[in-house]
């Protein structure tokens, strides 16, 4: 009953391999309600927006661990190795009546392979316009109680200017990438009510940008986390769940240093019970968070650590046509005190293939250490609170549906860079200033005409600062997607098209960012049994764009695949 209550879209690994994206917010803004913005090619600093949202406002989780940076806000996206991905849920709506501090505007949670059944070895290779390379290679099964699941990959590319020609005083170089991760997953079924797992996800990039007329700028990001987790089914009613994770973070840049340190704990207990058809959850989490900035030529060493201890609940059950879902929870953070946050669910199904859908419910976000204890840090700042209620409606038969949901998201306590004042530094400092409010409606579907499988979204967004009434930057206020796709002579052939609308680079609205359409082409065949090739072409009409003033984006650029797995 929580996904049809939800707004919720499920991306599998057929998908990934389908989309060719480099990314995992290149992949995620071809799903309704999600945009994203980014300074240069692949690798360079990206932020989405989930519903018109800060990037800071999405809560991340790889199989189960919380993925987050201290420094900015939010997880760095392009530190997170898409080709090690098997699995990705994304909720849109704010959901810290379940996940705490973070989950203002949505959840995306990403899981890594899980191996059952004989061993099966995979292995990818694909090369691409700007000299890419990408090779991937894994095995995965199970033999009697125990699964498994490794697998490495490694790209490189010399990729494109990061900067437009209207870019005054930058490199002219080249802004390539490159990239190594790799994944692991091992799982023991003890006995028939119990199992325990564990899993491994660590990469290394490194990706050039642009910031001075004659240096070769570049960043280093490392991302490691872990987690052990223990699952006890009582009986068909009761199931306890416990886990320990931890994430790793680093971002450096050279020449000119910079470097920041992000550490995370999450100690989760989580208990299910079944009655009837209620459904009753209660979870107890311990957060440690911990920032390491090294000394710079401007700035001296910044460490900082803080805790945060929450018990939640939840219910959801069914009365016939009518579903509720209901959650409490309430945080107590070591510098702020205690948060409470809740939601409340209804649905209806009033005819077989439609069901009505209303909701609302609370958030929040705390500071970052480096927003508090920063030469630019305000200790007086406050957790950003947001109220959010929204309206669904869904219709679904024989393999097509189709919907519509409306939102608004009230956001207050905004986080902004202000003037100087507050704190030590004469340059600014971060206050609490603002006010938004992200409305919206989108609607989507899927269905089949004849041998074509259509698939399509349109968003119509309005996220704006609710003090000045500006639109907010880098943010479209229409969005959409559509894709097709039909088998011939033993091919995939198909198409996607993704547009947005003008948009404003900065808060006060002077700077215009044009609206754009790409055009998408792709084509995929099995060669021979456990053999397939895939190709595509992005951005066919070769438009010119930008998602970031100056900032430059790919032109056509295409890529083949070759990819092998047992039979």
């Amino acid at each position: 009953m929580a996904s049809v209550l939800a707004d919720v879209s499920v991306v599998e690994r057929e998908d990934i391999e389908r989309s060719g994206a480099f990314g995992l917010a290149d992949l995620l803004a071809r799903l309704p309600g999600i945009e994203f913005a980014r300074n240069g090619g692949p690798g360079t600093t990206t932020s989405l927006f989930v519903r018109g949202s800060e990037t800071r406002h999405t809560a991340v989780y790889i199989d189960g661990v919380r993925v987050d940076s201290q420094s900015t806000g939010g997880a760095a996206w392009e530190q997170i190795p898409l080709d090690q991905i098997e699995r990705i849920e994304v909720l849109r709506g704010p959901a810290a009546a379940v996940y705490g501090s973070d989950a203002v505007a949505g959840v995306v949670q990403l899981f890594t392979k899980r191996g059952k059944g004989a061993a099966r070895p995979t292995a990818a290779l694909t090369i691409g316009s700007y000299n890419t390379v990408q090779a991937r290679a894994g095995i995965s099964g199970s033999v009697d109680a125990l699964d498994y699941s490794l697998s490495a990959g490694h790209g490189r590319s010399d990729g494109f200017d990061a900067r437009t020609a209207t870019a005054a005083g930058h490199n002219t170089d080249k802004d390539g990438w490159r990239r190594s991760s790799v994944q692991g997953r091992l799982g023991y079924q003890v006995s028939a009510a119990h199992r325990v797992d564990a899993s491994l996800l660590a990469t290394k990039l490194r990706s050039g940008y642009d910031s001075s007329a004659t240096a070769d700028d570049q960043n280093h990001h490392t991302l490691r986390t872990g987690s052990l987790a223990w699952e006890g089914r009582w009986n068909a009613d009761a199931t306890t769940r416990a886990q320990v994770g931890q994430t790793a973070s680093t971002y450096e840049t050279q020449p000119s240093f910079y470097r920041t340190e992000t550490t995370l704990e999450n100690i989760t207990l989580q208990h299910e019970q079944r009655i009837g058809t209620h459904l009753l959850t209660g979870t107890l989490e311990r957060r440690n968070d911990e920032l390491f900035n090294p000394a710079t030529a401007f700035s001296a060493n910044l460490r900082g650590k803080r805790h945060q201890d929450a018990i939640g609940l939840g219910w959801r059950g069914d009365f016939g046509a009518h579903g509720l879902q209901a959650h409490v929870r309430h945080d107590e953070d070591s510098e702020f005190g205690g948060k409470s946050t809740g939601s409340l669910a209804w649905g209806w199904a009033f005819a077989p293939q439609w069901r009505l859908t209303a909701s609302a419910a609370t958030s929040f976000r705390v500071p970052t250490l480096y927003q508090r204890f920063s030469q630019y840090g305000n200790p007086a700042l406050v957790p950003e609170t947001g109220r959010n209620v929204e309206l669904g409606l869904r219709w679904a038969a024989a393999g097509s549906e189709a919907s519509v949901t409306a939102w608004d998201n009230k956001i207050s306590n905004l986080i902004n860079f202000g003037p100087p004042g507050p704190c030590v530094d004469s340059f600014g400092c971060y206050v609490n200033v603002g006010r938004a409010e992200l409305k919206g409606v989108t609607l989507a579907g899927r269905t089949q005409w004849g041998a074509v499988a259509l698939r399509g979204s349109i968003d119509w967004h309005d996220p704006r600062n609710a003090d000045t009434d500006k639109v907010l930057a880098r943010r479209a206020k229409k969005l959409a997607t559509f894709g097709a796709d039909t088998q011939l002579a033993g091919w995939t052939l198909g198409a996607e098209v993704q547009a947005a609308g003008a948009r404003f680079d900065n808060a006060t609205n002077t700077q215009r960012l044009g609206g754009y359409a790409l055009l998408n082409l792709f084509a995929s065949t099995t060669l021979m049994p456990g053999l397939a090739l895939e190709a595509r072409i992005d951005n066919l009409a070769d438009k010119d764009y930008q998602l970031a003033r100056t900032y430059a984006t790919a032109g056509r650029n295409g890529q083949v695949t070759l990819r092998w797995t047992t039979p």
